[in-house]
């Protein structure tokens, strides 16, 4: 845990998708890989269309947080929350060194350079006083939050001589203990977050860091109203299952499992609000209907490294836009210059290149432009388009 961070708090959330049993099998993949070995949806290599919600064999978590939040009311978000110091204590040590072929917690190594690894992976945490990697760290406090938020627990168990999970299919199992035990230890953990670890030490389980994949990273962009402001890694996991879900009526008031598409209509329907980062995310997993290409692209994705992301707030014709990283308009040096003037860009609106940003029209009608190449082998969001009174502004 970063004690010494001055302007955001650290956090980590947890994309977690699950096979839908009334489609897993019943469908052939009818994604074309394209040269960068992302799918084209479709006859439409533009990817600006939604695939049909008949097309995923999986559907997504997403948890609605209570109107009475200080952060975020009422918005539909993926689970997740604020890393607690227990995340980082080094008892967790112990607990894997006790588990069979866990040695140094087994994950695979990053490609991505240190120099371009988003500090919340590349801060030292030794020279905080923790052993344990941030990579560990935050999956750890991932998976905490989904099992207080949700209910659900990715655990891999020692008493079934269980060796750490591969990443050739999707997660078997979840929820190992009975409901009773799971029950019980849920209040527990949300009473008191350090009890995550006293729950693994008692029940011989180990938190399943491995079926987690690192996917992105979020800062929350600067606000003139000095909203809290989180640095949060962003992880995602596919289940086989649809694990049982229940809300905890503190922070989250209702759970939704739905397909991508799904999300994104009723989104623009307003039916819920999403923030930008899960329209934004929500608009990548659409790439990949099939669950299985999903967690193929993911699990291999995931070793290559991400982009540390601080969107920066400006308006231009009358828009409210969110630069991006990669962006024509994206300051050199964010953590200096934290505004834009996008009325200044001298290129004509009729040239697209060198654009990654969303346009904001109103709270529930967001559309993205996205012309760039991503780092480390990600993909490309749907272009999800706007609602018809607002295509004509782009």
């Amino acid at each position: 845990m970063n004690n010494c961070l001055k302007h955001w708090k650290e956090a980590a959330t947890l994309i977690l998708t699950a096979g839908s049993r009334s489609r897993v099998g019943s469908l052939s993949s009818g994604a074309r890989e394209t040269a960068a070995g992302a799918p084209v949806l479709g006859n439409s290599s533009t990817g600006s269309r939604l695939p049909n919600r008949s097309a995923f064999d999986y559907n997504v978590l997403l948890l609605k947080r209570s109107k009475k939040s200080g952060f975020m009311p009422s918005a539909y978000v993926f689970p997740g929350g604020v890393v607690d110091a227990s995340d980082f204590s080094s008892e967790w040590l112990d607990v894997f060194a006790s588990f069979r072929n866990s040695p140094n917690f087994g994950l695979r190594k990053v490609e991505q350079v240190a120099a371009s690894r988003p500090p919340i992976f590349a801060t030292d945490r030794l020279k905080l006083g923790s052993p344990v990697p941030g990579e560990v760290a935050f999956r750890i406090c991932a998976l905490r939050e989904t099992f207080e938020e949700s209910g659900v627990l990715l655990v891999v168990s020692k008493q079934k001589g269980e060796s750490s999970p591969g990443s050739q299919s999707p997660v078997l199992k979840t929820n190992l203990l009975d409901s009773g035990d799971l029950t019980k230890w849920r209040i527990l953990v949300n009473q008191n977050p350090s009890n995550f670890i006293r729950m693994c030490k008692e029940l011989e389980v180990l938190p399943n860091i491995w079926a987690l994949h690192e996917w992105s990273n979020w800062l929350t962009p600067v606000e003139k109203y000095g909203r809290a402001r989180f640095d949060t890694a962003f992880f995602i996991c596919c289940l086989q299952e649809t694990p049982e879900t229940l809300q905890d009526q503190r922070e989250i008031v209702h759970y939704e499992w739905s397909t991508p598409t799904d999300v994104l209509q009723r989104f623009q329907e307003q039916e819920f609000w999403l923030p930008p980062p899960q329209f934004y995310e929500l608009s990548r997993l659409c790439r990949y209907p099939l669950l299985n290409d999903l967690h193929v692209f993911a699990s291999g994705r995931g070793t290559k490294g991400c982009e540390h992301w601080q969107p920066v707030l400006c308006t231009k014709d009358d828009q409210y836009l969110s630069i991006l990283p990669g962006d024509r308009l994206y300051p050199l040096d964010v953590s200096v210059n934290t505004e834009v003037d996008a009325s200044k860009d001298p290129r004509p609106k009729e040239d697209n290149s060198g654009l990654h940003r969303m346009v904001v029209f109103d709270a529930y009608n967001i559309a993205l432009q996205v012309t760039i190449q991503p780092k480390y082998s990600h993909v490309l969001p749907v272009m999800v388009p706007p609602t018809l009174d607002s295509q004509s502004k782009l």
